[in-house]
Protein backbone atom coordinates (compact mmCIF):
# COMPACT_ATOMS: atom_id res chain seq x y z
CA UNK A 1 0.00 0.00 0.00
CA UNK A 2 1.15 3.51 -0.79
CA UNK A 3 0.46 6.37 1.49
CA UNK A 4 0.63 10.05 2.12
CA UNK A 5 0.48 11.39 5.87
CA UNK A 6 0.40 14.68 7.37
CA UNK A 7 1.42 15.20 11.03
CA UNK A 8 0.65 18.67 12.13
CA UNK A 9 1.37 19.76 15.85
CA UNK A 10 0.73 23.37 17.01
CA UNK A 11 1.78 24.78 19.80
CA UNK A 12 0.47 28.23 21.51
CA UNK A 13 2.15 29.67 24.36
CA UNK A 14 0.75 32.30 27.04
CA UNK A 15 3.96 34.24 26.99
CA UNK A 16 6.50 34.46 24.03
CA UNK A 17 9.54 31.76 23.99
CA UNK A 18 12.61 33.53 24.17
CA UNK A 19 14.83 30.49 23.31
CA UNK A 20 13.71 26.46 22.88
CA UNK A 21 15.51 23.31 21.62
CA UNK A 22 13.69 20.32 20.35
CA UNK A 23 14.52 16.64 19.05
CA UNK A 24 11.78 15.59 16.68
CA UNK A 25 11.07 11.73 15.68
CA UNK A 26 8.36 12.33 13.06
CA UNK A 27 10.03 11.61 9.62
CA UNK A 28 8.86 7.73 8.89
CA UNK A 29 12.27 5.28 8.89
CA UNK A 30 12.88 2.75 6.07
CA UNK A 31 12.37 -1.50 6.88
CA UNK A 32 12.14 -4.12 4.83
CA UNK A 33 8.42 -3.48 4.62
CA UNK A 34 8.48 -0.16 4.27
CA UNK A 35 10.12 2.36 1.35
CA UNK A 36 10.02 6.03 2.40
CA UNK A 37 9.72 7.39 -1.21
CA UNK A 38 9.13 11.18 0.18
CA UNK A 39 9.27 13.25 3.36
CA UNK A 40 9.94 16.58 4.59
CA UNK A 41 9.56 18.50 8.24
CA UNK A 42 8.60 22.41 7.85
CA UNK A 43 9.16 24.39 11.18
CA UNK A 44 7.88 27.91 11.80
CA UNK A 45 9.64 29.73 13.61
CA UNK A 46 12.53 28.95 10.82
CA UNK A 47 14.69 27.18 13.41
CA UNK A 48 18.52 28.90 13.96
CA UNK A 49 20.08 25.81 13.59
CA UNK A 50 18.61 22.68 12.20
CA UNK A 51 20.59 19.02 12.22
CA UNK A 52 19.21 16.21 10.99
CA UNK A 53 21.03 12.99 11.96
CA UNK A 54 20.08 8.84 12.39
CA UNK A 55 20.45 7.65 16.35
CA UNK A 56 21.66 5.06 17.58
CA UNK A 57 18.22 2.76 16.73
CA UNK A 58 18.66 4.00 13.21
CA UNK A 59 15.88 6.31 13.49
CA UNK A 60 15.50 9.76 11.65
CA UNK A 61 16.03 12.25 13.80
CA UNK A 62 15.55 16.48 13.68
CA UNK A 63 17.34 18.73 16.29
CA UNK A 64 16.01 22.44 16.54
CA UNK A 65 17.51 25.41 17.82
CA UNK A 66 15.14 28.71 18.01
CA UNK A 67 16.30 31.74 18.96
CA UNK A 68 13.48 34.00 17.53
CA UNK A 69 11.37 35.01 19.96
CA UNK A 70 7.84 33.39 19.01
CA UNK A 71 4.03 32.74 21.05
CA UNK A 72 3.69 29.60 18.78
CA UNK A 73 5.05 26.53 16.98
CA UNK A 74 4.03 24.58 14.25
CA UNK A 75 5.86 21.28 13.26
CA UNK A 76 4.38 19.82 10.16
CA UNK A 77 5.61 16.65 8.55
CA UNK A 78 4.46 15.21 4.72
CA UNK A 79 5.35 12.01 4.20
CA UNK A 80 4.54 9.55 1.10
CA UNK A 81 5.71 5.48 2.32
CA UNK A 82 4.88 2.21 0.61
CA UNK A 83 4.63 -0.42 2.61
CA UNK A 84 4.57 -4.33 2.30
CA UNK A 85 2.91 -7.29 4.33
CA UNK A 86 5.69 -9.51 5.40
CA UNK A 87 6.78 -12.90 4.45
CA UNK A 88 4.22 -15.67 5.93
CA UNK A 89 5.23 -17.18 9.11
CA UNK A 90 7.78 -20.10 9.43
CA UNK A 91 5.85 -23.21 9.23
CA UNK A 92 6.49 -25.69 12.25
CA UNK A 93 8.80 -27.49 13.72
CA UNK A 94 9.26 -23.77 15.78
CA UNK A 95 12.05 -23.26 18.29
CA UNK A 96 9.69 -22.71 21.60
CA UNK A 97 10.67 -19.77 23.52
CA UNK A 98 12.25 -21.57 25.82
CA UNK A 99 14.54 -22.98 23.66
CA UNK A 100 15.38 -19.39 21.98
CA UNK A 101 16.11 -17.87 25.38
CA UNK A 102 19.21 -20.65 26.05
CA UNK A 103 20.87 -19.44 22.69
CA UNK A 104 20.05 -16.32 22.85
CA UNK A 105 20.01 -13.93 19.07
CA UNK A 106 23.35 -14.49 17.29
CA UNK A 107 24.74 -13.38 14.86
CA UNK A 108 25.92 -16.00 11.42
CA UNK A 109 29.21 -16.57 13.14
CA UNK A 110 27.49 -17.48 15.83
CA UNK A 111 28.41 -13.93 18.28
CA UNK A 112 25.77 -12.68 20.60
CA UNK A 113 23.74 -10.37 18.13
CA UNK A 114 24.02 -7.34 21.10
CA UNK A 115 21.71 -4.68 18.62
CA UNK A 116 18.75 -7.74 19.20
CA UNK A 117 19.93 -8.27 23.05
CA UNK A 118 19.85 -4.63 24.47
CA UNK A 119 15.75 -5.07 23.49
CA UNK A 120 15.58 -7.23 26.69
CA UNK A 121 16.26 -5.23 29.44
CA UNK A 122 13.39 -3.39 31.41
CA UNK A 123 13.92 0.46 30.43
CA UNK A 124 12.15 3.36 31.92
CA UNK A 125 8.32 2.67 31.06
CA UNK A 126 8.43 -1.03 30.65
CA UNK A 127 10.14 -1.98 35.05
CA UNK A 128 9.59 -5.40 35.79
CA UNK A 129 7.86 -6.52 38.97
CA UNK A 130 5.74 -9.52 40.41
CA UNK A 131 2.40 -8.22 38.98
CA UNK A 132 3.61 -7.84 35.51
CA UNK A 133 5.43 -12.02 35.70
CA UNK A 134 2.19 -13.23 37.12
CA UNK A 135 0.00 -11.56 34.41
CA UNK A 136 2.38 -12.41 31.33
CA UNK A 137 2.76 -16.18 33.10
CA UNK A 138 0.00 -17.73 31.66
CA UNK A 139 1.02 -16.95 27.63
CA UNK A 140 4.12 -18.67 28.22
CA UNK A 141 3.67 -22.41 27.72
CA UNK A 142 6.60 -24.68 27.91
CA UNK A 143 6.31 -25.67 23.77
CA UNK A 144 4.81 -22.34 22.79
CA UNK A 145 7.02 -20.56 20.01
CA UNK A 146 8.03 -16.97 20.73
CA UNK A 147 5.85 -15.88 18.00
CA UNK A 148 2.96 -18.12 19.35
CA UNK A 149 3.49 -16.17 22.77
CA UNK A 150 3.70 -12.68 21.39
CA UNK A 151 0.66 -13.08 19.79
CA UNK A 152 -1.92 -14.36 22.83
CA UNK A 153 0.07 -11.60 25.11
CA UNK A 154 -1.54 -9.35 22.15
CA UNK A 155 -5.34 -10.77 22.29
CA UNK A 156 -4.75 -10.95 25.95
CA UNK A 157 -4.51 -7.37 26.51
CA UNK A 158 -6.88 -6.40 23.58
CA UNK A 159 -9.22 -8.48 25.47
CA UNK A 160 -8.81 -7.46 29.14
CA UNK A 161 -8.40 -3.96 28.88
CA UNK A 162 -10.76 -0.44 27.66
CA UNK A 163 -9.12 2.07 25.48
CA UNK A 164 -9.62 5.29 27.32
CA UNK A 165 -7.48 8.59 26.13
CA UNK A 166 -8.65 10.10 29.46
CA UNK A 167 -6.95 7.54 31.70
CA UNK A 168 -3.21 8.10 31.53
CA UNK A 169 -0.55 10.78 30.26
CA UNK A 170 2.70 9.88 29.09
CA UNK A 171 4.21 9.54 32.98
CA UNK A 172 1.73 6.97 33.92
CA UNK A 173 3.20 3.88 35.14
CA UNK A 174 2.14 0.40 33.75
CA UNK A 175 1.26 -0.66 37.39
CA UNK A 176 -1.66 1.49 37.17
CA UNK A 177 -2.76 0.88 33.74
CA UNK A 178 -2.53 -3.06 35.00
CA UNK A 179 -4.29 -2.28 38.28
CA UNK A 180 -6.64 0.09 36.18
CA UNK A 181 -7.15 -2.16 33.04
CA UNK A 182 -7.18 0.83 30.57
CA UNK A 183 -5.12 3.16 28.97
CA UNK A 184 -4.02 4.17 25.70
CA UNK A 185 -1.57 2.06 22.53
CA UNK A 186 1.47 3.93 24.51
CA UNK A 187 0.51 2.41 27.25
CA UNK A 188 -0.49 -1.23 26.06
CA UNK A 189 2.70 -0.94 24.16
CA UNK A 190 4.78 -0.59 27.00
CA UNK A 191 2.45 -3.63 29.21
CA UNK A 192 3.28 -5.94 26.49
CA UNK A 193 6.89 -5.11 25.87
CA UNK A 194 7.03 -5.56 30.31
CA UNK A 195 5.48 -8.93 29.99
CA UNK A 196 8.13 -10.45 27.17
CA UNK A 197 10.79 -9.07 29.22
CA UNK A 198 10.03 -10.12 32.24
CA UNK A 199 11.10 -14.00 30.18
CA UNK A 200 13.84 -11.85 28.37
CA UNK A 201 11.99 -11.82 25.26
CA UNK A 202 13.95 -8.91 23.11
CA UNK A 203 11.28 -6.52 21.92
CA UNK A 204 10.91 -3.03 20.95
CA UNK A 205 8.84 0.02 21.27
CA UNK A 206 7.22 0.96 17.81
CA UNK A 207 6.18 4.34 17.06
CA UNK A 208 3.92 5.03 13.51
CA UNK A 209 0.69 5.41 12.49
CA UNK A 210 -2.50 3.20 11.52
CA UNK A 211 -4.95 3.79 8.44
CA UNK A 212 -8.40 4.31 10.46
CA UNK A 213 -11.47 4.02 8.63
CA UNK A 214 -14.77 6.20 9.04
CA UNK A 215 -17.83 4.29 10.59
CA UNK A 216 -19.77 3.03 7.46
CA UNK A 217 -21.76 5.85 5.26
CA UNK A 218 -19.82 8.93 7.46
CA UNK A 219 -16.75 10.74 5.80
CA UNK A 220 -13.56 10.07 6.92
CA UNK A 221 -12.76 13.55 8.89
CA UNK A 222 -10.00 16.17 8.22
CA UNK A 223 -7.07 15.49 10.86
CA UNK A 224 -9.32 13.22 12.86
CA UNK A 225 -6.47 10.07 12.32
CA UNK A 226 -3.53 10.19 15.23
CA UNK A 227 -0.07 8.63 16.14
CA UNK A 228 0.07 5.56 16.83
CA UNK A 229 2.10 2.64 19.12
CA UNK A 230 3.01 -1.30 18.89
CA UNK A 231 5.64 -3.53 19.57
CA UNK A 232 8.30 -5.55 17.34
CA UNK A 233 9.36 -9.09 18.78
CA UNK A 234 12.49 -10.93 18.01
CA UNK A 235 12.61 -15.20 17.33
CA UNK A 236 15.00 -17.09 15.71
CA UNK A 237 12.77 -18.26 13.58
CA UNK A 238 11.07 -15.30 11.67
CA UNK A 239 13.32 -12.12 13.13
CA UNK A 240 11.62 -8.80 13.82
CA UNK A 241 7.96 -9.43 13.63
CA UNK A 242 5.54 -6.25 14.61
CA UNK A 243 2.38 -7.02 17.00
CA UNK A 244 -0.42 -4.01 17.69
CA UNK A 245 -1.78 -5.46 21.42
CA UNK A 246 -4.07 -2.24 21.00
CA UNK A 247 -6.09 -4.22 18.14
CA UNK A 248 -5.52 -7.72 18.66
CA UNK A 249 -3.75 -8.02 15.60
CA UNK A 250 -0.35 -8.93 14.18
CA UNK A 251 0.87 -5.93 12.18
CA UNK A 252 0.26 -5.77 8.15
CA UNK A 253 0.77 -3.36 5.74
CA UNK A 254 -2.06 -1.07 6.91
CA UNK A 255 0.91 0.16 9.66
CA UNK A 256 3.80 3.11 8.94
CA UNK A 257 6.72 2.85 10.96
CA UNK A 258 8.07 6.18 12.35
CA UNK A 259 10.40 4.89 15.13
CA UNK A 260 11.63 2.11 17.35
CA UNK A 261 13.68 1.95 20.45
CA UNK A 262 13.32 0.89 24.08
CA UNK A 263 10.05 2.27 25.14
CA UNK A 264 8.50 5.47 24.50
CA UNK A 265 10.80 7.68 25.89
CA UNK A 266 13.49 6.87 22.81
CA UNK A 267 11.11 8.23 20.20
CA UNK A 268 8.80 11.08 21.67
CA UNK A 269 7.92 12.56 18.31
CA UNK A 270 8.61 15.99 20.23
CA UNK A 271 10.57 16.78 22.82
CA UNK A 272 12.67 19.98 24.28
CA UNK A 273 13.31 22.78 26.32
CA UNK A 274 12.02 26.07 26.42
CA UNK A 275 12.71 29.66 28.16
CA UNK A 276 9.80 31.34 28.62
CA UNK A 277 6.43 30.12 27.41
CA UNK A 278 4.28 30.64 30.33
CA UNK A 279 1.37 27.76 30.08
CA UNK A 280 1.02 26.38 26.78
CA UNK A 281 -1.68 24.44 24.29
CA UNK A 282 -0.93 22.34 21.67
CA UNK A 283 -3.28 20.73 18.62
CA UNK A 284 -2.00 17.34 17.30
CA UNK A 285 -3.54 16.97 13.37
CA UNK A 286 -2.48 13.67 11.30
CA UNK A 287 -3.91 12.31 8.26
CA UNK A 288 -3.03 9.23 6.78
CA UNK A 289 -4.37 8.43 3.53
CA UNK A 290 -3.94 6.01 0.82
CA UNK A 291 -3.28 6.54 -2.72
CA UNK A 292 -5.23 4.66 -5.22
Amino acid sequence: MIFDISHRTHYRYSQPVAQSQHVAHMLPRATPHQVVLSSALRVDPAPDLRSETIDSYGNQVTILDIDTPHEELVLHATSHVKTSLPPPIAAAPRSSWTTALVNGPRLPDGTLDLETIQFRSPSRFTPLSPAIADYASPSFADDASIHDVAMDITRRIFRDFRFDASATDVSTPIEFVLRERRGVCQDFAHLALACLRSRRIPARYVSGYILTRPAPGQPKLQGADASHAWISVWSTDNGWRDFDPTNGIAVGEEHVTVAYGADYFDVAPITGVLLGGGDHSVTVEVDVTPVG
